[in-house]
């Protein structure tokens, strides 16, 4: 193990950030130079601070298996060759889980049932930072071909794992996206100062080189071969096994009068608009507005939700030059420590502090939005209540209604299940009650061939949830190709669950 008495000599620590004003200035990751190598000159002693549980709860926390006890004690002694190979024996991208998991492994770290919990994230993305400075990660091609053909149709990262997983057991994967660019959530959904695309688009050159075939702007479904892309028959007809990764896009909107006055969107669509113009522009140019882009300069911005998504608009609003962002949440505000009804090792709804949040705007909790003003058709203020839970049901509290100035608002209230009326319906897939796409153990759906993997089938999840569906995913479709079980790991069932209280 690491040093014996870390955990009790060692606090944890977490590497600084650049300054609110440097940083809200440009869009590069919060983090000087990167993550990674802004915790190298803390990240051996963190890492001494690992008890080498007999029982590694922390795994309860992470459904890919990650070797977290082996890692951290190899970066204790510098073995960082070693430690890249557990960490990607797991995971075949922690840099993307390093800079945007929540870390629910941290919440059930054994350290921290009396302490701060071992920094898991941190050393995690230390080593995979480092290894590509140290050119470590290279393509590790198949050393034959099965002659088996698989379409993977979605490029997020559940997509991409199992993409990834089948190309180096020696199958033909192709990977289509209806976007211009690869990466689902990934490329459009998440924004730079959280993670650069030079990430994205280093681990796709690895892909690449490794024998994945990649094609972009090209939609499934019904009717798409008109508008050059594929039907799902003819995806089955080329392909010896077909996989849908295609998230869960259908999202929760508010239903209350006013929904339908300009300037009230879906936060997905505000953060995509701003990740392909900073694409496209430089960076100083992405703070005006391009022609029809939702943007926030010079507006008062409200943001309908709490969680990751509406803190990515929060920082991207603050970029853009918003007058002023204000975040409403229903639920009341968290306790700063983990309540009694969550014990450890389940994650806690505890409050947070994310990099958006210090860099500016206002948290409003335990508040409901009943309807929508404006003039001249566009969207001016919304009206809104304090509310409190009884009896498990919401009540208003009485003479707290209120109203709010808005000139953009923000839906990021998370998202329902996959479109069905694409893919899914054309090839007759069953869907749960709650619309995602049913899969069997081996995650088949109930069309022989068509296996479905991520949130589309799991409902809106962690992106490691995601790459451990990939993983296992691989799995089924390795045995199915070759009719017999297969080697590929298989970290999860569809049927697991994150553990909670």
């Amino acid at each position: 193990m690491a040093d014996p008495r870390g955990f009790i000599t060692k606090q944890r620590q977490l590497a600084e950030r650049r300054p609110v004003d440097e940083r809200l200035t440009d869009w590069q990751e919060v983090y000087p130079g990167t993550p990674g190598r802004s915790l190298l000159p803390i990240i051996t002693e963190q890492a001494s601070r690992c008890m080498d549980c007999g029982i590694p709860f922390c795994h309860t926390g992470c459904p890919l298996g990650n070797l977290i006890p082996e890692w951290n004690d190899l970066i204790w002694r510098d073995e960082w060759t070693s430690a890249l190979e557990r960490l990607h024996a797991t995971n075949n991208f922690p840099e993307f889980t390093g800079r945007l998991c929540p870390a629910p492994c941290e919440t059930a770290c054994v350290v921290g049932i009396s302490r701060e919990p071992v920094t898991i994230k941190n050393i995690e993305v230390s080593i995979i930072d480092k290894a590509w400075d140290d050119r470590r990660v290279v393509p590790q091609q198949p050393q034959w071909h099965s002659l088996k053909t698989v379409a993977v149709v979605g490029s997020g990262p559940a997509g991409l794992a199992v993409a990834q997983q089948l190309t180096r057991a020696g199958h033909t994967v192709v990977v289509y996206e209806r976007a211009d660019a690869i990466g689902g959530l990934l490329r459009y959904g998440i924004p730079e100062f959280k993670m650069e695309k030079a990430v994205v688009d280093r681990r796709l050159k690895q892909m690449r080189l490794e024998g994945t075939v990649f094609k972009t702007n090209t939609p499934i479904g019904p009717g798409a071969d008109s508008e050059g892309g594929i039907s799902g028959e003819q995806l089955r007809e080329r392909f010896d096994a077909v996989v849908l990764t295609i998230g869960s896009t259908v999202p929760r909107a508010l239903q209350v009068p006013g929904s339908d006055l300009d300037g009230i969107h879906q936060a997905m669509d505000y953060l995509t608009q701003a990740t392909q113009r900073l694409a496209t522009a430089e960076p100083v140019e992405a703070r005006e507005p391009a022609e029809g882009q939702i943007h926030a300069k010079g507006k008062h911005v409200v943001v309908i939700g709490g969680g990751d998504t509406s803190n990515d608009c929060l920082g991207t609003a603050l970029r853009q030059g918003a007058a002023s962002v204000t975040q409403l949440e229903i639920m009341p505000q968290p306790p700063e420590t983990r309540p009694e009804n969550q014990p450890w090792p389940t994650y806690p709804m505890i409050y947070r502090i994310a990099s958006a949040n210090e860099e500016g705007g206002e948290r409003m909790y335990a508040v409901n939005t009943s309807e929508f003003v404006g003039e001249d058709g566009h969207v001016t203020g919304l009206r809104l209540s304090e509310v409190t839970f009884e009896g498990g049901k919401l009540v208003t509290v009485e003479g707290t209604e209120r109203e709010l100035k808005a000139d953009l608002v923000l839906q990021a209230m998370g998202f329902l299940h996959p479109e069905g009326d694409g893919i899914v319906a054309e090839l007759g897939l069953e869907v749960d009650e709650r619309g995602n796409i049913r899969r069997g153990d081996d995650y088949q759906t109930n069309v022989p061939g068509v296996f479905a993997a991520g949130d589309c089938g799991r409902g809106q999840s962690l992106i490691v949830w995601a790459i451990a569906e990939g993983r296992a995913c691989a799995n089924g479709i390795d045995a199915f190709l070759a009719g017999a079980p297969s080697k590929l790991p298989r970290p999860i069932g569809p049927e697991v669950r994150q553990l909670m209280a």
